[in-house]
């Protein structure tokens, strides 16, 4: 899996979090979830923790470092801009309440619409693949139908071009 796949991933689970219980310190809580996934991370590597082990965490490898500083924006953006992106799912999302929608699927749209909106340097397209293809890892083959209807029907509002970078 790519790195930037990894990290909109990590962004959805974060994003998820805090659509659930949202922190009171979002400084706190980046920096508690990116020392989980480094400890999972190492896990993963390693195999888990015997009993009584105690594992200090290496510094981020290269590649969690390009994760992180891809989603780490990503998040705060969210976060930042959730009325207005929020605003977005409603128009699209006909006969849908927000809150009555699956929670990743909620914020995967979040993760997508954030990147149509204000992220120039991302083709339109690739985000609503990515959105889809998360979709049906994480929750159902229905979900990745729904995100990329509502996703779809953001881009023909889009005023820029939905393959290529300005």
């Amino acid at each position: 899996m790519g790195q930037r796949r990894e990290a909109r991933e990590r962004a959805v689970q974060f994003l998820f979090q805090a659509d659930i219980n949202p922190p009171e310190d979002l400084e706190g809580a980046l920096a508690h979830f990116w020392n989980s996934q480094q400890s999972q991370s190492i896990a993963d590597e390693k195999g888990p923790a015997k009993w009584g082990e105690a594992r200090e965490l290496a510094p981020p490898s290269l590649g969690e470092t390009s994760i992180r500083l891809f989603a780490d924006p990503m998040i705060r953006g969210v976060l930042t801009n959730r009325e207005k992106i929020d605003l977005e799912i409603r128009k699209y999302a006909q006969n849908w309440d927000l809150h009555r929608m699956a929670v990743v699927d909620r914020n995967i749209l979040r993760l997508a619409i954030y990147e149509m909106l204000f992220r120039e340097d991302i083709p339109p397209v690739v985000s609503i693949n990515e959105a889809v293809d998360i979709a049906k890892k994480f929750s159902t083959q229905d979900s990745g139908k729904f995100v990329n209807g509502i996703l779809d029907r953001l881009k023909g509002e889009l005023l820029r071009p939905a393959r290529g970078l300005k």
